[in-house]
């Protein structure tokens, strides 16, 4: 999964006047597509972030742009603003990408048009969006990742996603609030299982990589990893004039977890392209099924923008 800083890597990683689209149950048997296409946007600082969903990607976020930049990498269905996570289906011990639904997609739709994901419903409009998901695994059946069988047996997964995305929290114009629901099949008996809340696949000019400590509320620069670590990460341009946040509440985090914790890999020498996830840790030997949620929340503007915002959303 995105854990791993070869994902999608190896092959090429009240709403108002709003859009509403959705599947009625009769209609999931024949898999109809809803178009995943939407924009939404809201005013920050100086310019307005704005963020779009294709089609394409089955409704992942595609493209975030805040003072005339793109803040997002989306060469293929691994990369964007998106949500995935890896079980292990029973069978220790948990190997990567080997049992892997991924929002926007699988390893073999690469660059193209399409998405085998199924986009189920999406709602959008003003600063909100809201989509409803059935992911399909990063491999299909008879693929490997790092030498590793694929562990499901088909390419669609029975997990579902539900995203809710906000711009502006409060008195934040440059928060984004991401309220994720990960609901994971019983069949996949899955004891053990890593979500990835949210990936980030930025240019590779944000290349800049720094910690937030709430405790002084400053920023630190930080190694470019690989490695993982307990403290929010924040990419950011050479000159600070763009920069990109991410923070979630412990408190709030999903049932049987441990985390979150965040996630860095600079591969902008190899392919172009730098990367940072927020992650938790599943583990219930009885099993895990049923709805897992996460909040995150991701900062864009300036790189003082965004240490101001995730101080103010660290005393909300």
């Amino acid at each position: 999964m995105n854990t791993s800083p070869n994902k999608s890597l190896a092959s090429y990683v009240p709403i108002g006047c709003a859009l509403v689209l959705g599947l009625s149950p009769l209609a999931l048997a024949g898999a109809p597509v809803v178009s995943g296409d939407a924009v939404i946007r809201a005013p920050a600082g100086d310019s307005e972030i704005v963020i779009k969903t294709t089609a394409r990607t089955a409704g992942a976020i595609e493209s975030l742009q805040w003072g005339g930049k793109e803040f997002l990498d989306n060469a293929d269905h691994g990369r964007e603003l998106q949500t995935a996570w890896n079980g292990n289906a029973g069978v220790e011990p948990i190997t990567d990408e080997t049992f892997n639904p991924t929002e926007a997609g699988s390893l073999d739709d690469g660059g193209g048009a399409t998405s085998s994901s199924r986009l189920l419903e999406i709602q959008a409009g003003g600063n909100k969006l809201e989509t409803f998901s059935q992911p399909a695994f990063w491999l299909n059946p008879s693929e490997t990742s790092g030498g590793k069988p694929a562990r499901n047996q088909t390419i669609l997964s029975n997990d579902r996603l539900r995203k809710r995305v906000v711009i502006g929290y409060k008195h934040l114009p440059h928060a984004i609030d991401c309220q994720l629901t990960v609901s994971l099949a019983a069949g996949d008996h899955n004891t053990r299982c890593v979500i990835e809340a949210l990936t980030g696949y930025m240019p590779p000019e944000f290349d800049h990589f720094q910690v937030f400590d709430p405790k002084t509320v400053a920023l630190a620069p930080v190694d470019d990893g690989p490695g993982e670590q307990a403290l929010p990460l924040v990419f950011a341009t050479a000159d600070g004039s763009h920069a990109m946040g991410v923070f979630s509440p412990g408190p709030e985090a999903p049932r049987d977890s441990h985390g979150p914790t965040y996630g860095r890999w600079n591969l902008k020498k190899a392919f172009r392209v730098v990367k940072w996830n927020c992650v938790f840790r599943l583990q219930n030997l009885d099993g895990l099924a049923g709805d897992y949620k996460c909040h995150v929340f991701v900062a864009a503007g300036s790189l003082e923008e965004v240490r101001t915002t995730l101080a103010a959303l660290q005393k909300r």
